[in-house]
């Protein structure tokens, strides 16, 4: 796995599920303040149905009015070729990020695909990517567990996972905690068994958790050897199915306070981080 720290700020996440539609200009504003910050890459918006996901109808209207000059790439969501296709009309995206879930239920109720079908879209959008010089991230979804009762296991985490990257070559694998339900054990045992079977992969944590309660999982998975964290400010977004309504994503202020506290070093740039953090508890007011 990669040896160097990254931080994926998640506004597109924090977003998406809001009722009340955001004006685009407000987007913009938002997500060029976090440009400044040093972020490895932005989950700035997805390419999907706006009958599916409304507040992200505007996607590439955001992405007009960025100011892509700092070296953070920028990342887009998709569901399907078309979503793929859509995305790629634009040079300034970096990567393509396409959910597959580990359980049936939530795929099927996700993207109305199952597992199977699933994988073929994503191997036809992979073929796309590789075409047009991009990379797709994968988010193993339902990653750590799920609602539904179906069977959970790290071997199966893993079955995905080698047929994903051996099969299709997907590089970049970000390990989802859908409905916040990871613990210590289950983080250590799934990431050291990833990493040592599909060493050449980079391995990410997308974790969604109660505020307060990161410490433990950030450490049992940078122990284990992960370097690829998604974040979003104020712990904002997650996913309705969790079940409790504190369950959001990792707050990037507790993230870097965990960093602080490891004796870790942070890279981003301190000024633009504040000015980053006055500017989320307004939009997310």
């Amino acid at each position: 796995m990669s040896k160097a720290l990254k931080i994926v700020e998640c506004p597109r996440d924090a977003m998406q599920g809001m009722e009340t539609f955001i004006p685009t200009k407000d987007k913009i504003a938002y997500i060029n303040t976090l440009l400044e910050c040093g972020f490895e890459t932005l989950d700035f918006g997805s390419f999907v149905s706006p009958k599916s996901i409304p507040q992200m109808r505007d996607t590439a209207e955001v992405l007009q009015g960025l100011n892509i000059s700092s070296k953070t790439k920028l990342l887009a969501i998709i569901a399907n070729y078309r979503g793929a296709e859509d995305a790629l009309e634009f040079q300034q995206i970096d990567f393509l990020g396409y959910p597959f879930s580990i359980s049936e239920q939530f795929q099927l109720r996700n993207t109305n695909a199952t597992l199977l079908e699933t994988f073929q879209s994503i191997e036809k959008v992979q073929d796309l990517v590789r075409k047009k010089g991009k990379n797709l991230v994968v988010y193993l979804s339902m990653g750590f567990g799920n609602p539904y009762g179906e069977a959970w296991s790290p071997e199966i985490a893993l079955h995905w996972s080698n047929r994903l990257v051996k099969d299709l070559g997907v590089e970049i694998l970000a390990l989802s905690d859908t409905i916040g339900c990871a613990n210590t054990n289950k983080v250590t045992n799934l990431f050291t068994s990833l990493s040592a079977a599909l060493p050449q992969v980079e391995l990410g944590a997308h974790f969604h958790m109660r505020p307060g309660t990161a410490s433990p999982l950030l450490t049992a998975a940078y122990d284990a050897g992960c370097r690829r964290f998604d974040t979003a400010f104020k712990g904002m977004g997650g996913c309705p199915m969790a079940q409790d309504d504190l369950i959001g994503n990792l707050d990037t202020e507790e993230f870097i306070a965990w960093l602080s506290s490891n004796n870790l070093e942070n890279p981003l740039n301190l000024e633009a981080f504040e000015k980053a953090s006055k500017a989320a508890s307004i939009f997310f007011k």
